[in-house]
């Protein structure tokens, strides 16, 4: 079942691609799926609302595409020597983690939990500086060694010496010469000779024009340099090689932490990517709940433009499971429907919602029969490829799905449509799912009306103008206007109560408003929302990390120890190896509590303080002393 193309999903995914810079979040976006455990989604959520607000307070981040870094860190642990491209792209990506660093940095002020991330990323200014120093525009620079700027000092004295016993021999020979320059051939520095003075310049035959009449000669006394020029050169391609190993002997050094910086810019690329598709949408942070309720105030289809947009007011669930939709063609049922999936959609994987408010519940499946849906190559006709995917939207329906079908019934016999859209309504009805379908029958309206659970709602029409205002109105059922609209288009009297009477019967033609004057099962396996476990109120953040606790830092997965457990925001400080940082509560995760790695009066100064700390500290508890000791930062 092709949902996310039917309601157009697969459209918001790649608007959102476009927004991230890595290749890791694009391919991430692409695959994305909705979420099914409950606290996963509202810390999605959470982060959206979060890289949000950063952008909005310090604009867009310097995020750079990392892919390629990969590919150079691994080539660097293999032995192999990195090229001078490669060595750029490094430090290009090491500045690109400095000034990411710097952005986190300034939003750690607003106290944005996003910002937390910049713990993650380790300045490498040594590589990066050593990089930097050595590689100018696409070589290794002169001044990479003293020994290479002697050597290419001495390249350049050379060739300057080649080309003045070059032009020397021209001007002793001028009247040989087929030219009034010298030329470089195979590598070499020629004279122009013509071809019968050939034994009036000494020297070696290098090469020849196309006609044969200009032999391209090296003379005598420019070959006594060529051989200095040559070694000279070898000298040079191992000084740059050399150079060039102990770059690459560093960046192999440094290819786990970095490593750790592209995985933490590739997630952070992620997170951001939401954000600019909420500012670039003008989405709103939806609530989320396990009700069955769906509640839109203000809903616009997202890939609509707004000033062609009518915001959409919806709520279903609290008693009404499904809802019969009816209106005339083009009256803007099939949009409303996809708006409403589309906003449950986008909240469930952790996006911001094209709403003024919204309140959506969690769905395990999501289940759609919209358009046409013909296929030459299976042989489907209209009805059948509708009564294909409407039996498996049933088949896979249940208590936690969301179901919207448009046209119920339609492709078929007006009857037997009937009898077959209300036979569909009633199994929703029995899966529990919610669902959303649309219609012409009125024998459908009327089961509707008659059926706990179910109500209609029309699409309004302006009889007068001929055109749909898209408003829907939940609790009454429209109706498809043909007559009116086949009145406006100058259908005569007569012709009309024929097609009424034939429709509705004798009473209804009679009753017509003429306008004479005017012009032309039960619940079924499947996908389980997992929920999140309530916490008491009385449980804080302080609570659930004690001082030495070993946990794992996400998203490295690196070990530490707590040295001061989360305070009311929920931060608090790791000891990792050789540093400590603050960090986010939800980016830790427990690893062996203290009460098994350490006895109940243990003195974790030991393991957190320095020794000439404690000994201060000792001598405080005794006597008087003018030592200090400062907090750490």
């Amino acid at each position: 079942m092709k949902t996310e193309q039917q309601i157009e999903f697969d459209k918001i995914k790649e608007r959102w691609a476009l927004l991230a810079v890595t290749d890791w979040a694009k391919e991430k976006i692409l695959g994305m799926d909705v979420i099914l455990e409950e606290g996963a989604l509202k810390k999605q959520l959470k982060d959206t609302t979060d890289s949000r607000k950063l952008l909005e307070l310090l604009g867009t981040p310097p995020l750079q595409d990392v892919t390629g870094i990969k590919e150079v860190l691994a080539a660097a642990e293999k032995g192999g020597c990195l090229f001078v491209e490669q060595l750029e792209q490094l430090g290009q990506a090491l500045a690109a983690v400095s000034r990411l660093k710097g952005y986190l940095r300034k939003g750690k002020l607003y106290e944005n939990s996003t910002a937390y991330y910049e713990e993650s990323l380790i300045e490498m200014e040594e590589l990066r500086e050593e990089i930097y120093r050595t590689i100018r525009n696409g070589a290794v620079d002169d001044y990479a060694t003293k020994e290479l700027l002697q050597i290419r000092g001495r390249i350049a004295k050379c060739e300057e010496q080649m080309r003045q016993k070059a032009e020397q021999a021209m001007r002793a020979g001028r009247e040989c010469m087929a030219d009034s320059f010298c030329t470089v051939r195979n590598g070499r520095i020629c004279v122009p000779v013509k071809k019968e003075c050939r034994g009036k310049v000494p020297g070696s035959v290098i090469d020849a024009s196309s006609s044969g009449n200009t032999l391209f000669i090296e003379p005598a006394g420019v070959k006594r340099h060529s051989e200095e020029l040559q070694l000279l050169k070898i000298n040079e391609e191992n000084e740059v090689y050399r150079i060039l190993y102990t770059l690459t002997a560093m960046a192999a050094d440094s290819a786990e932490r970095m490593a750790g910086n592209i995985m933490a810019m590739e997630k952070l690329d992620f997170l951001f990517s939401k954000g600019k598709l909420s500012i670039d949408m003008d989405a709103v942070e939806p609530s989320v709940n396990l009700e069955r309720r769906i509640a839109l105030k203000g809903a616009r289809h997202p890939l609509m433009e707004r000033d062609k947009n009518v915001p959409l007011q919806f709520e279903m669930g609290k008693g009404i499971q499904g809802i019969v939709i009816t209106g005339p063609n083009t009256g803007g049922k099939t949009v409303a429907i996809k708006t409403v999936m589309l906003c449950c959609m986008m909240a469930q994987c952790g996006l911001h919602v094209t709403c003024e408010e919204a309140d959506v519940c969690m769905n395990g499946a999501y289940l759609t029969d919209i358009g046409d849906g013909q296929d030459m190559a299976e042989n489907l006709s209209t009805f059948s490829a509708h009564i294909k995917n409407v039996l498996d939207a049933l088949s896979r329906a249940n208590q936690e799905s969301l179901v919207i079908l448009d046209e119920l019934g339609s492709g078929t016999d007006p009857l037997e449509g009937m009898g077959i859209a209300v036979a569909i309504l009633e199994e929703l009805r029995r899966s529990g799912a919610l669902f959303l379908v649309t219609t012409h029958y009125p024998q459908v309206k009327e089961y509707a009306e008659q059926t706990k659970g179910i109500v209609n709602a029309r699409m309004t029409f302006d009889r007068e103008t001929l055109r749909p205002t898209y408003q829907m109105v939940i609790g009454e059922a429209g109706e498809s206007c043909a007559f009116y609209i086949a009145e406006k288009l100058g259908m005569p009297k007569a012709m009309l109560q024929v097609a009424i009477r034939a429709a509705y019967g004798g009473k209804a033609a009679e009753d017509f408003a003429y306008q004479p004057d005017g012009p032309a099962a039960g619940p079924k396996e499947g996908m389980r929302i997992s929920r999140v476990k309530k916490k008491k109120s009385s449980q804080l953040f302080g609570e659930k990390w004690k001082r030495g606790d070993s946990v794992l830092v996400y998203p490295e997965k690196k070990i530490g120890i707590v040295c001061e457990p989360a305070n009311e925001k929920g931060v608090l400080r790791v000891q990792l190896p050789g540093r400590k940082i603050w960090i986010n509560h939800k980016r830790v995760k427990l690893h062996v509590a203290a009460s098994e790695l350490y006895q109940e009066d243990y003195d974790f100064s030991i393991v957190f303080d320095t020794a000439e700390h404690r000994k201060i500290r000792h001598d405080m508890g005794r006597k008087y002393t003018k030592e200090v000791i400062c907090q750490d930062e």
